[in-house]
């Protein structure tokens, strides 16, 4: 092959490489920005208004952009830019999702993901009935971590909601129906201790399950999270008032 064809195609594989890569990992960023849940982006503050903060899990995330809609005009309805998860990540992160700004309302949930089962090797979504699965945040251990984060989340000044956990139904993978009362048992006296109002989503989610969550699901449909954004919306916008 003449030396000149061989410096020319050396060339052109140099500069090509670079290149592909380059839209390669372009096109991987537009994929990501496309596929982000908006309910997870944050959001302009319009200054006039009081800031609220959503801090959950997905079922949280699933009410959010119908809990803005209904509180348009009304507060800035943040949320933490993530599943808030159990409340072992929640002790972990607290201080960077609360960040340095001022909030008015702060409407905050853990409790389905302490109450899963956890298999070895860390396993999600364990057979609560196998000999080696166990919840991933026992109960003696979330009254615990609750208790730091309520106190954490004191320290900032604004107005507390809790919002109790909603229902397990039958059939859920991984987790134990009845194991929301308990956690939500615990959580309410922490909750009467420091006379912290409570939205009780779950006796507000139970009568209308079959309607409004997914079958064998802890999730809800969209309708469903709808329903669930007004009784949020209504508990926040007395605080408000």
């Amino acid at each position: 092959m003449p030396f000149r064809l061989v410096c020319l195609l050396l060339v052109t594989f140099i500069t090509a490489a670079p290149l592909a890569a380059k839209e390669k990992s372009a096109a991987k960023k537009k994929r990501a920005k496309r596929k982000q849940n908006p309910a997870l982006q944050a959001i302009q503050d319009d200054p006039k208004l009081p800031r609220v903060l959503l801090i959950g899990d997905s079922i949280s995330i699933g009410y959010t952009l119908p809990t803005r809609e209904l509180l348009k005009g009304k507060a800035n309805v943040h949320r933490i830019l993530t599943n808030g998860g159990p409340t072992t990540r929640g002790v972990a992160q607290i201080d960077r999702w609360l960040g340095e700004k001022p909030w008015d309302v702060i409407h905050f949930n853990w409790g389905l993901h302490d109450l899963k089962y956890m298999g070895p090797n860390g396993k999600n979504l364990a057979d609560p009935a196998a000999a080696d699965s166990h919840q991933q945040v026992p109960p003696e251990e979330y009254e615990k971590n609750l208790r730091k984060l309520v106190a954490r989340l004191k320290e900032t000044g604004a107005t507390l909601i809790w919002c109790s956990t909603t229902p397990v139904p039958a059939g859920a993978g991984g987790r134990v129906v009845g194991d929301a009362v308990k956690y939500n048992a615990v959580a309410a006296k922490i909750m009467q201790e420091n006379d912290i109002a409570i939205d009780d989503l779950y006796t507000f989610a139970k009568p209308r399950l079959k309607e409004i969550q997914l079958p064998a699901n802890v999730h809800f449909s969209k309708p469903g999270s709808k329903a669930l954004a007004e009784q949020v919306a209504g508990a926040i916008e007395k605080t408000l008032d």
